[in-house]
């Protein structure tokens, strides 16, 4: 089954979903891995690896709600071909405002907290930002049948 709209137009801005999507996976996985080294004896280098970790994160995520949330973003085009899905856009959007505010909050206590909290929170953010992969793919793919890939 095809959809009823030619995707083709819309590989340019697929690609870089798909290559943004790439990025913001080994920015996760950049972070589960400065978050999971141990800070006993040496919390100012395990909060400075953390805070490198964090800061690419948050670039990605800022790039990535340029390329959905922008006035040419995906989620604009969504609901241009697919105006059923508004409310999922709505809740994208709405996570999209949650993932920056817990991305601000760590960054600024990555310095002050203790490790295992901001370990905590880290796990939280990591899992949230995973789910909300996951649905974005999920969107994309019930929009235009095309497989952005939901892994994590």
């Amino acid at each position: 089954m095809s959809a009823p709209w030619d995707t083709t137009t819309l590989a340019p801005e697929l690609d870089a979903l798909r290559r943004r999507r790439a990025e913001l996976v080994e920015s996760m996985a950049a972070l589960r891995q400065a978050l999971a080294a141990p800070a006993a004896g040496r919390v100012a280098v395990w909060q400075g690896r953390a805070a490198v970790a964090l800061a690419d994160l948050s670039a990605d995520v800022h790039a990535h709600l340029a390329i959905t949330e922008g006035p040419d973003g995906l989620h604009h085009d969504v609901l241009a071909v697919a105006p059923r899905l508004s409310h999922a856009v709505g809740r994208l959007t709405a996570e999209h405002a949650v993932l920056v505010d817990l991305l601000d909050g760590m960054r600024a206590w990555v310095s002050a907290g203790p490790p295992d909290a901001v370990q905590a929170l880290g796990v939280d953010l990591l899992d949230r930002l995973a789910r909300h992969r996951r649905r974005e793919a999920d969107l994309v793919f019930e929009a235009y049948e095309t497989d952005i890939g939901g892994e994590t």
